[in-house]
């Protein structure tokens, strides 16, 4: 049974607050969506707000769901999303949505209170067209915990503001993102190619257009990180290939930041290689091939010492596997790129 969620109550103490909408692609999002929807509209916004909800087949009840939260809440809206796929059903829900404001939220996301009219200000204060803070990982379980702490920690995935935080100010990338609706309309909205990655890849092209998009520090969503290693390898070699893809769209974007994963695998894998081979009859100096994977086996042990403080034993034990597994797989997919199907487009 869903409960009845709380209705909106403006502060009559407080200036009217532009009304926003709440776009959603949801798909398998059974054991969070209800949560989510409700911390939404519990987040004490003083103006107008709409949800709506893209649906993508499900293998769960989160169709059902969905219906359920609609038929209780006017303010909730329900439309389909028959592909599944993440940037159709943001466009989607951007269509059925009434608001100059966009507020993009992941099914399993849980916004904090605030958030959304910290957001508007932020919007109205720089002039921005997007505005997004800081992906909070929270684990529950010892590997949960060392993936969260990974993701939040520049060896494990890099230095975006949105991962480690920072200072408020223009940005390349933020996390989720609260737009001006007149910006997504004249860029056409999520490119629907980018299965992945279309977050970054909007973004880009929002700077590109002369716009800003702007980190802000307070702006905390939490997230759950991936419960297995099999997932965590799914998830970052699909970023990895989808990130490929970027930038063969928009070569510009290449950087050390984003060649640093592929270089370890390759340096890693002819390491490896080369030392065996000096092993089985070949030139003994190929042996200091072995040099790379030991290398980048005590740069994990010093990471540890730095980054897994404060970790319990068991996700600290996790840890170097952790982050080892988000740099091969990352820079695997990478290397890999996006199969032939998907990569119809030629670069622009």
């Amino acid at each position: 049974m869903i409960p009845e969620p709380a209705p909106a109550v403006p502060d009559q103490g407080e200036a009217a607050l532009p009304p926003v909408s709440v776009i959603m692609p949801v798909r398998d999002e059974e054991p969070y969506l209800a949560d989510s929807v409700h911390r939404i509209l519990d987040d004490g916004y003083a103006g107008e707000i709409e949800i709506v909800l893209a649906v993508g087949p499900s293998q769960d009840r989160t169709a059902q769901i969905a219906d359920e939260l609609a038929a209780r809440d006017p303010r909730v809206v329900v439309v389909e999303n028959p592909t599944g796929r993440t940037p159709a059903g943001l466009n989607a829900a951007i269509r059925a949505s009434r608001h100059a404001i966009l507020v993009r939220v992941d099914g399993h996301g849980f916004l904090p209170p605030r958030y959304i009219e910290t957001a508007v200000d932020a919007l109205a204060r720089t002039g921005a067209a997007n505005v997004g803070g800081v992906m909070v990982p929270e684990g529950r379980t010892p590997f949960e915990q060392a993936v969260a702490r990974a993701m939040s920690s520049r060896v494990g995935i890099g230095g975006a503001p949105f991962h480690v935080g920072g200072q408020a100010g223009p940005t390349q990338s933020v996390y989720l993102g609260v737009f001006r609706r007149d910006v997504l309309e004249e860029l056409g909205g999520f490119d629907e190619h980018f299965t992945r990655a279309q977050d970054w890849e909007l973004n880009h092209r929002i700077r590109a257009a002369g716009h800003t998009v702007w980190f802000e520090p307070g702006m905390r969503v939490a997230y759950r990180p991936r419960s297995g290693l099999r997932a965590l390898v799914t998830q970052f070699r699909g970023s990895g290939r989808w990130r490929r893809e970027v930038v063969r769209t928009y070569p510009e974007t290449a950087s050390m930041r984003y060649l640093a994963a592929p270089v370890a695998v390759v340096g890693l894998a002819g390491g490896t290689l080369a030392g065996v081979a000096g092993l089985v009859g070949g030139p003994a100096w190929l042996r200091l091939g072995f040099a790379a994977p030991v290398g980048y086996a005590a740069i994990l042990a010093a990471a540890t010492v730095v980054e897994g403080k404060g970790l319990a034993p068991r996700a600290r034990a996790w840890f170097p596997g952790v982050v080892a597994t988000m740099h091969l797989a990352w820079g695997a997919g990478f290397l890999a790129g996006v199969r032939a199907e998907h990569a119809d487009r030629a670069p622009r």
